[in-house]
């Protein structure tokens, strides 16, 4: 190919509010149309063409990821009922392999040390998901829940990149697959506590999980019980347990509203009951709780408390006189609440950073929250896998864009944290040689944007560095700064990395997230660029040297900033990038639509949201002037960012754009996430650094 593949344009219109929309692209809409595909197949090959130069670049980052992997490992053991439970990993296999071995002691609460490539005594393994994936270009574990007795796994497998699952179970006493196939299903499965139902949900054509299901085990498929249908089209459904196990819990939620429906998870085919009716605007979960005689609902709620607050209610009921745990505190944003039956775990947010508190539960109630000193300015902690109810240690993690995350074990009576495992990091790696920033850019309206910046010592603030920032900055999402050793091709070629937390995250609490959303979006992208020229002021990097990178509501932000500030970067990466997204969310036939208003507005219904997400639409907005490199990565299989979003925006990069060479990358076997497998992962993966090498200018050996 000696040009880029040129898409016919076809004349469509868009008419909505008095405006119409030439849009000569939607007709790649179409995927069962073979000039679709073919011109998807000609955008790799132009892609491969183009990037050919860069294949030794990428075999070498390809390796340098993988020497740096512990390819044969074990996870740290989570103990459950008389197991340790865990997952092994083994040099050349795509996927894990998830085991558990006895427990030897029913007083040791001090998890096995299991020793890489050694046998571990008594081990069972319970899926081996590299036999599940034989066969399939993709594989997606969704469910892998274990019967209260722990003798029975369900476990559901998507082969295609759908979100589409299949549930099936397996009796871990005699290996025996049983009768029980459930397909077309949501993500997760859950058991009752006998073990003789499972409760699972079903999505509808909008990809919208929207009714719960319960399965009595031996069974066919079509005998299942419909438990709630949810009829509003902006919400989401969802079923779980309460860490006691003692309560099943379905959950309904709009980006704005929730709702939540219990049983007692002994009575499987009883009525749930609602806790709170839903209310517009008002947010809550809940987690059961036993404190002295007492069984409550801890409730974590936004109603009149903007950064959230704890409260307490009978678990029997009335649900409508709470009782105040924790109360509100503006810029201290309650994110979760884990309860077991000594202790309760915070989770939360202050200053941008995200931590964790105990909270002694006795027989008076709950006493005063301890927050957990981690030893560090800038780091990210979250709980860990806990299992049993009744545990004198909290597993907790800890980690940094230096330190590798780092599992604990915390004594609540010692006030101690017991380093369990730290994330192998090979190849000589060492922390002391790479330090970590928190700076504050300026927005242009004089907000303060925190930014996480991680470079070597060694690195130059003169502005000859190379850099790669990245940003996010929806559905109240944070971008936790932590390290990735991908990541460290890059900071061993001189690279700097930043993470610009944008309003429309929830880095900053509640407000942060309103400030960019609905009919303040502009918001996230004036941030992302007011980030970009503080890391050139601060002399970190220079826009020639700087690229950008983001992903699904991220892509939108990359395809914003693109637009709107071109000369700010030397590259810019996408991601599943949500770049259309006016088109999309003009038609609620398309999956997930209708929920996504409360998070965009309705452009459908009103012209102000309308004239507003037009100003700003990265695909109605190109323009003919100069645009940095573009690398475009989408997969034909997503159904959350459709990938004729980025092959639109392409399009019409290349046909209106007066200099930009932009690249369209479609994974042809996969869905949101990408491709399956860690091997294939780390060769996609492999593939993007080495082109961020290349349009900065960093393509030399460096350190690595």
């Amino acid at each position: 190919m000696t040009q880029p593949p040129v898409a016919p344009r076809r004349h469509h219109v868009r008419s909505h509010h008095g405006d119409e929309f030439v849009d000569e692209y939607e007709w790649l809409r179409d995927k069962d149309d073979a000039q679709t595909l073919a011109h998807l197949e000609a955008e790799n090959t132009w892609a491969e063409q183009r990037t050919a130069h860069l294949a030794d670049l990428r075999s070498t980052i390809f390796e340098e990821i993988r020497s740096r992997t512990q390819e044969t490992d074990l996870s740290l053991p989570v103990r459950r009922g008389g197991w340790w439970y865990y997952n092994r990993t083994v040099e050349g296999q795509q996927y894990a392999i998830r085991c558990r071995c006895p427990l030897a002691d029913p007083d040791d609460w001090t998890p096995p040390v299991l020793v890489p490539g050694e046998q571990v005594p008594g081990e069972q393994v319970l899926l081996d998901s590299n036999l599940e994936a034989e066969g399939h270009d993709f594989y997606s574990l969704g469910a892998f829940s274990v019967s209260d007795d722990e003798h029975l796994l369900a476990w559901s497998v998507d082969v295609v990149g759908d979100e589409r699952y299949t549930i099936r179970v397996k009796d871990l006493r005699t290996g025996e697959l049983l009768g029980d196939e459930i397909p077309g299903v949501g993500h997760g499965a859950t058991w009752s506590a006998a073990g003789s139902h499972l409760f699972y949900s079903r999505v509808d054509e909008a990809w919208r999980p929207h009714e719960i299901w319960r399965h009595e085990l031996g069974t066919s498929a079509e005998q299942d019980v419909l438990v709630h249908r949810e009829e509003d089209e902006r919400f989401f459904t969802g079923v779980g347990r309460t860490q006691s196990e003692r309560y099943l819990v379905i959950g309904a939620g709009s980006k704005i509203t929730s709702e939540a429906r219990v049983l007692e998870a002994d009575d499987p085919t009883g009525e749930f009951r609602i806790v709170l009716p839903r209310r517009t605007g008002v947010e809550y979960s809940l987690e059961h709780a036993r404190l002295g005689e007492r069984d409550v609902f801890l409730l974590l709620h936004n109603d009149d408390a903007e950064d959230f607050e704890l409260v307490a209610v009978p678990a029997d009921g009335p649900y409508d006189s709470p009782e105040v745990v924790i109360g509100h505190r503006p810029g201290v944003r309650l994110e979760d609440v884990d309860v077991f039956a000594r202790h309760v775990v915070l989770s939360y947010r202050r200053d941008a950073l995200a931590r964790i508190a105990i909270l002694p539960a006795g027989t008076d109630g709950l006493g005063e929250p301890r927050e957990i000193d981690f030893g560090e300015e800038l780091f990210t902690a979250g709980v860990g896998a806990n299992a049993e109810w009744d545990q004198p240690l909290i597993r907790v993690g800890m980690g940094s864009l230096v330190t590798p995350m780092t599992l604990f074990d915390y004594d609540v009576d010692a006030d101690e944290l017991i380093e369990r495992k730290r994330q192998p990091v090979l190849g000589g790696y060492d922390p002391d040689d790479y330090e970590q920033h928190r700076t504050w850019a300026t927005a242009e309206d004089g907000t303060r944007v925190p930014v996480s910046i991680v470079a070597r010592k060694d690195v130059a603030r003169d502005g000859t560095a190379p850099a790669l920032l990245y940003g996010y900055g929806s559905y109240e999402i944070s971008m936790d700064p932590g390290l990735s050793v991908s990541r460290l091709s890059l900071l061993d070629r001189g690279f700097v990395f930043a993470i610009a937390h944008v309003r429309g995250g929830g880095e900053m609490g509640r407000a942060w997230y309103d400030q960019g959303k609905l009919l303040h979006k502009r918001n996230t992208f004036t941030d992302f660029v007011a980030a970009a020229r503080h890391l050139v002021d601060e002399g970190w990097t220079s826009p020639q040297r700087l690229v950008a990178e983001g992903g699904s509501a991220g892509g939108l932000l990359m395809g914003a900033v693109a637009n709107l500030a071109p000369e700010a970067f030397g590259g810019i990466v996408a991601s599943m990038p949500f770049v259309d997204n006016l088109t999309t969310i003009l038609d609620p036939s398309l999956p997930l639509t209708i929920i996504e208003w409360d998070e965009w507005g309705n452009p459908l219904h009103d012209a102000d949201v309308y004239a507003y997400m037009k100003s700003y639409a990265p695909y109605e907005n190109v323009e003919a002037k100069r645009y940095p490199p573009i690398l475009a990565v989408t997969s034909l299989h997503d159904t959350r960012v459709a990938y004729v979003e980025p092959a639109k925006w392409v399009a019409r990069l290349r046909a209106t754009a007066t200099e930009v060479d932009v690249l369209l990358k479609t994974e042809m076997h996969a869905g949101h996430g990408g491709v399956s497998g860690r091997y294939h992962s780390w060769e996609e993966r492999a593939w993007e650094l080495a082109w961020i090498i290349d349009v900065a200018g960093a393509t030399s050996p460096g350190r690595a």
